[in-house]
């Protein structure tokens, strides 16, 4: 495959396109900040305190080999896209409600202004003392995604051309017809940005509530382990799959979105 280059007559340089010049800079910034720990990890000399990428690498590659490392990753994924996906489908139902009732929006309002100024540690140590820590990651993540859905739906209905209202009411449509025609594709963009930032929201804080929670199988209780034991090869390990799980499931949530943002602005417009 050819790449192909562009030359800059004004100064005799040539230079790469776009993406892939986007692509060597990112390479390049990973391998920089790999090099600085490599060289932060020599001049240290205690593993104990900062091991050196290569040990890292080579113990995540242990990892990776046994089926309980996958059971354990495959554990925590369960637990916190339940609470993802329970948070996306009860804040979009609140939101709906809120939309056809000024009373219910006044009664969830406090609710969700709660939610969102008290500490996800505060929220993960009282629900230690009510729930089981094996649904514990479900619940803080259900609680981290809820507001966050329901304000950018709830913007989304805001946002509704208020033309196309009064048309659908002087040409009398239905309820139905009037959501699909004038409120769906208003309240779209606001509800897939929510879905795509609040899946970031939802694995942090369902990390977070499995190091506290420490349930039988969990990233979580890997990296507390690991911490309490000065297994500091193992907790840089855990951590690292963190970070790529965390950007998989973006680039993942991302495409989703996309596709489904096609699809339905395609329905709408039929």
């Amino acid at each position: 495959m050819k790449i192909s280059t562009t030359r800059d007559r004004t100064q005799g340089k040539i230079t790469l396109p776009s993406v892939w010049r986007g692509t060597v800079l990112r390479i390049a910034a990973v391998l920089f900040w790999i090099l600085l720990w490599a060289v932060a990890a020599h001049k240290v000399g205690l593993p104990v305190l900062l091991p050196s990428p290569l040990s890292v690498a080579q113990r995540l590659v242990q990892l990776c080999v046994t089926a309980d490392f996958w059971m354990t990753v495959f554990a925590s994924l369960v637990r916190i896209l339940l609470g993802f996906f329970c948070g996306v489908l009860f804040g979009t139902l609140l939101a709906v409600m809120a939309w056809r009732s000024d009373i219910a929006q006044e009664m969830i309002r406090p609710m969700l202004g709660v939610l969102k100024a008290t500490p996800v540690a505060s929220f993960i140590i009282l629900a230690l003392v009510w729930i089981d820590t094996q649904i514990l990651a479900a619940v803080i993540s259900f609680i981290m995604v809820l507001p966050l859905v329901y304000h950018n739906v709830r913007e989304g209905f805001d946002a509704a051309d208020t033309k196309l209202l009064e048309m659908a009411r002087m040409f009398e449509l239905s309820r139905a017809k009037t959501f699909r025609y004038c409120y769906l594709p208003a309240i779209l963009p606001f509800f897939l940005s929510a879905v795509s930032s609040a899946l970031g929201f939802a694995w942090k804080s369902g990390i977070a509530a499995e190091v506290l929670g420490r349930p039988a199988r969990a990233i979580g209780k890997q990296i507390y382990d690991s911490k309490i034991y000065l297994e500091t090869v193992d907790l840089f390990a855990w951590t690292i799959v963190v970070i790529l799980m965390s950007v998989m499931l973006e680039k993942l949530m991302l495409w989703l979105v996309k596709r489904i943002g096609k699809q339905s602005m395609k329905v709408a417009e039929k």
